[in-house]
């Protein structure tokens, strides 16, 4: 195994932990927000608010993504109905 692809490697799973413990934190806190907004708890108005909120959030981030991956010449995985 060359250096090169052993240290890409390690950036890629380095990249995904750390990204699973910042999604993690994200989403406490967005739970929280939502009890506190609500004042719900754990009802189920409250679950439903949070899987849209995620929901939302995750499109718009990808969204966001694709358009970078294609301004800087890369091929996004995810594009809009109009380009394709």
């Amino acid at each position: 195994m060359s250096p090169k692809i052993f240290f890409q490697t390690m950036i890629t799973l380095a990249s995904a932990s750390l990204g699973l413990v910042a999604a993690l934190a994200w989403n406490e806190a967005i739970k929280a927000i939502i009890r506190e907004v609500l004042q719900t708890g754990d009802s189920i108005t409250g679950l439903v608010t949070y899987a849209i909120l995620a929901t939302a959030i995750a499109i718009i981030v990808l969204l966001l993504l694709a358009r970078a991956a294609s301004r800087i010449g890369g091929e996004a995985v995810v594009t809009r109905e109009a380009e394709g």
